[in-house]
């Protein structure tokens, strides 16, 4: 056969078998074409891309996010990441028997996977992240065994990880995130040698972390981060970690110590332990993790101290210990050793001693370490940190001077010293002069000293700080004089805190100028004048505090068009204007408290227009006429006070619909009627006060009603109710007529009166046989019983270390705490404050006083505690409180026997004091206060620090003006004898 033959007979077998091919490709990627149109069919998107882009027209490799293969031209690809994509996956996807790489992620895919694609073998990449899709994980997963990257997170699956997965043995990536997977994490499915990267943070999966996933050499990176995965940790898990990266294991429940050979993780730059429950020290072996960039271990159980190896960690850029009680000592000082950190968090911890140099530190931008035990000075070389942003060091125990050297921190923005010993400068430094520093700080937006016994003056100059500032919080910082008008220059000021200072003046109109003003604390402070009308202008103001200072005149009107107002606190001022009608149109506002003003009111109090009011409080007013009873409609009020008014009529039926009240207080006013028994149905209710009014009738005894006690109802006309209510039982025949009410009147109560006189009468003449008949203690008996000896340190565990839990009350000269000594001896401890001029000579007073003085009606000294630094008297406790609680509190009531037997105590007290001893006591500061009541209610004189003791054959002594000072004429100025 020549060579034309042979050419024309391969020719003929050829072109029909490129025929046949050429079909079969056409064919298959037409079947590629019609699962993407048909995928196109069953999604959404913005603009149509998809729609307008994917047509039969053009050729399937030249459709957005396509990606085709050069050989066979089929669809190998299918990219449509951030297209925002809405629907569910359709199942035609799987017949892309070609695809290696599908990517939907950041899309909203909801809905299951189609099973349909696990016939995609040829796949090696699936994302799907960031999308709505929910369900199980599919079984079929394990199909795809050539998948090396597998990015579900951010997803809503559910169920179990399954042990299919084990199947994927080239696995690479495992990211499983960020979903609501439970149950325990399966061990088998960490047998592949390829993983990199396990991602099975943001879960719900419980149980101990399984050994295996500590043996996989290729690993890189391991997070468990937020889980409920319980266990320990090996020792040895960096011994097969060798490429180790990241461990995010927190928010978790993992116990146990934090391992030694931790360290053996050479290549690790993130470590993440917090919020555990981590014991033991911090390994000092940490300090051999050379390339560690971040470490995080707050919130767990460790104690001892941060090892000085920490400043080993030169590249470190992140510090967080926080939150750890039982971690003490001191800041190592090799802290700073690191040049590229950028946040130190210490903060909430039990670190002491001084903050150590900081030597150079060019990227520190954030520096926590307030909730400590920090002492020394603030030191001049925080300077050196010359990017810091925020500074807090509050709740410390940092003294002497605030360095001016803050004011070279260019960035800062936040400075928080709240809580310290810190003081403005020396001693003749008046003006806060520090703040002229920090003028030089322009991207100052929050100033924070409140706490500090700065003293001293507000300067001029505030209003020079940076336009930036939005938070200046100096409350309780023992600040005098004005506040300048200059303050009006912080325009962009939030919230604004002078509250519990000693300042006085008027408020500066210039404050309705910070027009983004949200919060204004001025409380506590001797502020007088008028409330400015300026105030008003504050239209973003959320929360207004002038209570407890001296401000008079009107309330403004125009306060009710601050409708962002929902805090407004005028209490305990002099303010005596009607309340403005315009306040009760404050839809939203959550509190509103006018107590104790003298305001009063032109018409009925009409809060029907509130919304969401939880507090409301116009006690001790000279509010009038009846409560209407739109009050009914405030279902989310939780405090009414409206005691010590002159309201009257009924109580209202429509208080029932306050189903959220929990205190209720009309006590002192002339409210007549009945109490309404349907305020039993106020399950909340725990504390309600009707006594003193005119209130007649059942109480109601079911519900809340069911919990109160006498108190609640004392001092009414004819209130009737059980025995335990003190009050007479209620009567079967309640329409006998007005003359059978005036009979009974005669007959039961003119003898009831007689009776109660007689009883006077004759408790007088018994006290005063009683008085006649008592002995004088002689002085030699009183040497036979030896005071107890007691110790400074018995007295503060007796007292938690003088807790001010503990605090009845303070004095001229210190501090009464309540006690229970060693054993179990209720005492009261008098403890002189020796800073106080004339502490030391009233010590020796009470001492030379009562030393020899036993009587049943003066308080008895048992020992007292005395050395150079500290004195105090121990003394019985009257577990009764004192006479001033009895006769001007509104929860106690004194009747005319008690009062009676009271006054016949003081008085034997005080004969006895004139004329039981040779030296006469004169006791000088006879007040209710210093009349104490023991459990029986028997009277005893107590606190003898201003008492003179008059010499023998003395009956008369010339004295300075003494003690407590009530009504004194004029000219007894001049001649004042004891």
């Amino acid at each position: 056969m020549n060579y034309n033959t042979c050419f024309h007979l391969l020719l003929a077998l050829f072109i029909p078998c490129s025929g046949l091919c050429w079909g079969m490709t056409v064919r298959n990627l037409n079947s590629d074409q019609f699962a993407l149109l048909e995928f196109k069919d069953r999604i959404a998107g913005p603009q149509n891309v998809l729609a307008n882009n994917w047509t039969a027209s053009t050729s399937v490799c030249n459709w957005i996010g396509v990606s085709c293969g050069i050989l066979h031209k089929r669809v190998i690809a299918l990219n449509l990441t951030s297209m925002n994509l809405r629907g569910s996956i359709p199942p035609h996807l799987g017949n892309l028997s070609f695809l290696l790489s599908l990517d939907l992620s950041r899309n909203h895919f909801y809905g299951h996977l189609p099973k349909e694609l696990g016939q995609l073998h040829r796949l090696r990449i699936l994302r799907l992240s960031y999308n709505r899709l929910n369900g199980e994980i599919p079984s079929w997963l394990g199909n795809l065994q050539g998948v090396r990257r597998l990015r579900m997170k951010n997803n809503n699956f559910i169920g179990t990880i399954l042990e299919t997965l084990v199947n994927m043995s080239n696995l690479q990536i495992l990211n499983l995130g960020f979903n609501q997977l439970s149950g325990q994490i399966p061990s088998s499915i960490f047998n592949s040698t390829t993983l990199e990267v396990i991602g099975l943070f943001d879960n719900k999966l419980e149980g101990q972390i399984p050994t295996s996933i500590f043996n996989i050499s290729s690993l890189k990176t391991i997070n468990l981060f937020n889980n409920n995965l319980s266990g320990s940790l090996p020792n040895d898990m960096c011994q097969h970690l060798p490429k180790l990266e990241g461990l995010y294991l927190s928010w978790n429940e993992l116990s146990g110590n934090i391992p030694f050979g931790m360290g053996k993780c050479n290549n690790l730059k993130n470590l993440l332990l917090s919020y555990n429950q981590f014991m033991g020290i911090i390994p000092r072996s940490i300090g051999n993790l050379t390339r560690l960039q971040e470490l995080y271990l707050g919130f767990n159980n460790l104690e001892g101290q941060i090892p000085e190896e920490i400043g080993n960690l030169l590249g470190l850029e992140m510090l967080s210990i926080k939150a750890i009680k039982g971690l003490t000592g001191q800041i190592p000082s090799s802290i700073f050793n690191s040049t590229t950190l950028e946040e130190i968090g210490l903060f909430n911890n039990s670190l002491e001693g001084n903050l150590p140099p900081i030597t150079n530190a060019p990227k520190l931008e954030i520096l926590l370490l307030w909730g400590n035990k920090l002492s020394g000075n603030i030191p001049n070389s925080i300077s050196n940190a010359s990017m810091l942003k925020i500074l807090s060091l509050s709740h410390n125990l940092f003294s002497g001077p605030i360095p001016k050297m803050l004011g070279s921190l260019k960035h800062l923005e936040v400075l928080k010293i709240f809580d310290n010993n810190l003081i403005t400068g020396s001693a003749t430094d008046h003006e806060w002069s520090f703040l002229s520093s920090l003028t030089n700080c322009r991207n100052l937006k929050a100033i924070g000293v409140s706490g500090n016994p700065l003293s001293g003056v507000l300067p001029t100059y505030i209003g020079n700080l940076s336009k930036s500032l939005q938070f200046f919080l100096a409350y309780n910082c023992e600040l005098q004089g004005i506040i300048p008008m200059e303050i009006g220059n912080l325009t962009n000021l939030l919230v604004l805190e002078l509250g519990h200072n000693k300042l006085s003046g008027f408020i500066p109109a210039s404050i309705g100028g910070l027009r983004n003003l949200q919060g204004l604390d001025l409380s506590s402070n001797k502020l007088g004048g008028p409330i400015p009308e300026s105030l008003c202008g504050l239209e973003r103001l959320y929360e207004m505090h002038l209570g407890l200072n001296k401000l008079h005149g009107s309330i403004p009107s125009c306060l009710g068009n601050i409708s962002a107002l929902r805090y407004l606190w005028l209490d305990s001022n002099k303010l005596s204007s009607t309340i403005p009608s315009t306040l009760w149109s404050l839809k939203d506002i959550l509190e509103i408290d006018l107590s104790s003003n003298r305001l009063h009111n032109s018409h009925a109090i009409d809060v029907g227009n509130f919304r969401s009011l939880l507090r409301l409080n116009l006690s001790r007013n000279l509010l009038m006429g009846d409560i209407l009873s739109t009050f009914g409609g405030l279902q989310t009020l939780v405090s009414l006070d409206l005691s010590n008014n002159i309201l009257h009529g009924h109580i209202p039926e429509s208080f029932d619909g306050l189903i959220s009240l929990e205190f209720l207080d009309l006590c002192n006013n002339n409210f007549s009627g009945v109490i309404p028994k349907s305020l039993e149905q106020l399950l909340y209710l725990k504390y309600f006060n009707v006594s003193f009014n005119r209130l007649e009738g059942e109480i109601p005894s079911k519900g809340c009603f069911s919990n109160f006690s006498s108190t609640s109802f004392m001092k009414n006309c004819a209130l009737c109710g059980p025995p335990r209510l003190l009050v007479p039982p209620c009567k079967n025949d309640i329409h006998k007529n007005s003359q059978m009410i005036i009979l009974h009147a005669f007959r039961y109560g003119l003898p009831t009166i007689g009776i109660v006189l007689v009883l006077i009468v004759l408790t007088i003449m018994y006290r005063r046989c009683q008085r006649s008949t008592t002995l004088p203690v002689k002085d030699d008996l009183l040497s036979l019983k030896t005071p107890r000896r007691i110790s400074h340190a018995e007295l503060s565990r007796a007292t938690n270390g003088f807790e001010e839990s503990n605090m009845l009350g303070s004095g001229s000269f210190g501090y009464v705490y309540k006690g229970r000594l060693s054993d179990g001896m209720e005492v009261a401890i008098k403890v002189f404050n020796l800073q106080t001029e004339g502490a030391f000579r009233s010590f020796d007073i009470e001492c030379d006083a009562m030393r020899n003085i036993v009587h049943r009606n003066i308080v008895k000294v048992i020992t007292c505690c005395s050395s150079v630094d500290f004195k105090a008297l121990v003394l019985d406790y009257m577990s009764n409180g004192n006479l001033e609680k009895w006769l001007h509190s509104e929860n106690c009531f004194l009747d005319i026997i008690q009062r009676v037997d009271i006054m016949i105590d003081v008085a034997v007290a005080i004969e006895h004091l004139h004329n039981g001893h040779p030296t006469p006591i004169i006791h000088c500061d006879i007040k209710p206060s210093n009349i104490l009541l023991d459990e029986d209610m028997v009277a005893h004189v107590g606190d003898f620090g201003v008492a003179k003791l008059l010499g023998e054959g003395e009956v008369m002594k010339q004295t300075m003006t003494l003690a407590t000072i009530g009504y004194m004429a004029p000219g007894e100025f001049f001649f004042i004898f004891v």
